[in-house]
């Protein structure tokens, strides 16, 4: 027994003197808790970038709400919005000004842009301190989404409260063709015609790294056609109502349409016209973004269409050109047309005179017709920033008509 016992002893001892092995990972395992500290991690930051963001936007939305109380108090006191803001964002045009004590203020380090068309209007967008976010309002609206970031070859264009939009963008050029369909905007080439309406809507949106973009609408036409003519440096005289607006290449010298030119300041390119003709191609908006070709060179669709309501002269037989101070009835479109609804002082009484164009139409007629803006290089007085063709069907296309997009 003893020995038996020595024996086991012997065993156990031996036993004991053996290294022992500490239990760890397997490599699959490390592979494991590497991963699932990645999955942690990224969850993590985009919590953090989504919270982020949010408050941004929040204090953006703040910012304009504040401001636009700011405003309509101005308005109040003054019977009128301001004409401009200055460096400190305060108040200029009715005295005391600036008026400090409408001073514009914001809580996140944003800056705000002001715009100014009619005195019973404004548009305001701020944007934030990286300007990656941008929100706007205007003085019936509630702060939306700016366009803070225009696509290459587009312009930012500012909100109007007449016509119901907020800040925009839209092609700085009329579309040209980039090849498989995808408009471009820019100076170089001819622009995008023989096209019709529902093809230009269905191409608008192939715009490269463009969510969003589309056919300009009616409402967007008009928000540019009422900036621009509040501009007194788009007029001849330097005083908006005075002379006339540029009209762009409308004169049939030379008889086809015109590419552009990168250089802003040379408005007349291609035209052989010099400083203060009519013939100028390049109109400036309250922000000082620029426009090329808004009247004339060839026509532009927009996404109107009307089977009725057309504006014109009561009891007329057959569609015809008409100066807009003689259309006796106003029709019933989705977005008023008139140079009176711009709401600039004057403009019941403007016609091709003062360079903004005239209507086509025919007050009777029901079937669907498709909106042409601008004008074509040899309208002349026809053509202009007002102007409205309402003869076509949408699926008409010819060498003159073209479009625009926006955003």
């Amino acid at each position: 027994m003893r020995a038996g016992s020595g024996a086991s002893q012997g065993n156990v001892a031996r036993e004991s003197r053996k290294p022992r092995i500490a239990p760890g990972f397997t490599i699959v395992e490390l592979l494991v808790v590497i991963v699932v500290i990645g999955v942690i991690a990224a969850i993590t930051i985009v919590s953090y970038t989504g919270i982020s963001n949010k408050a941004i936007i929040a204090s953006l939305q703040f910012d304009l709400a504040n401001a636009s109380k700011q405003l309509k108090m101005y308005y109040t006191d003054h019977g009128t919005y301001p004409t401009s803001l200055n460096g400190s964002n305060c108040p200029l045009g009715s005295a005391p000004s600036p008026d400090t004590r409408y001073c514009l203020t914001t809580s996140s380090g944003a800056t705000f842009t002001y715009a100014n068309v009619l005195p019973s209007t404004f548009s305001l967008k701020a944007t934030n301190s990286t300007n990656t976010t941008a929100y706007s309002i205007t003085n019936n609206s509630q702060p939306a989404v700016a366009a803070a970031t225009c696509p290459t070859g587009f312009i930012a264009v500012p909100g109007s409260s007449t016509y119901g939009t907020n800040d925009f963008c839209a092609m700085k050029y009329e579309a040209k063709n980039a090849g498989g369909n995808v408009p471009v905007s820019q100076a170089s080439g001819t622009p995008w015609v023989n096209i019709n309406q529902p093809d230009a809507a269905t191409y608008s949106p192939n715009v490269a790294g463009c969510t969003g973009c589309h056919l300009i609408s009616e409402a967007e036409w008009m928000t540019i056609a009422q900036n621009v003519l509040s501009v007194p440096s788009n007029w001849s005289t330097g005083t908006v109502g005075s002379g006339f607006i540029y009209r762009g290449h409308s004169d049939n010298s030379p008889g086809n349409a015109l590419d552009a030119d990168a250089n802003d300041g040379n408005g007349y390119y291609g035209t052989g016209n010099v400083s203060n003709s009519d013939q100028k191609r390049t109109l400036t908006l309250t922000n000082g973004e620029v426009i090329w070709d808004l009247a004339g060179n060839v026509w532009e669709w927009t996404d109107g269409q009307t089977t009725g309501g057309q504006p014109g002269i009561a009891g007329e037989g057959a569609f015809a050109w008409k100066q807009w101070t003689a259309v006796t009835a106003p029709g019933s479109l989705a977005i008023p047309a008139t140079p009176t609804s711009t709401g600039l002082s004057g403009s019941g009484t403007w016609n091709s005179t003062q360079g903004i164009g005239q209507l086509y139409s025919y007050a009777s007629d029901a079937s669907l017709r498709g909106f042409l803006r601008s004008g074509v290089w040899s309208h002349g007085g026809f053509a202009g920033v007002l102007t409205l063709y309402l003869y076509y069907s949408p699926g008409y296309t010819n060498t003159y008509i073209g479009f625009r997009v926006s955003r």
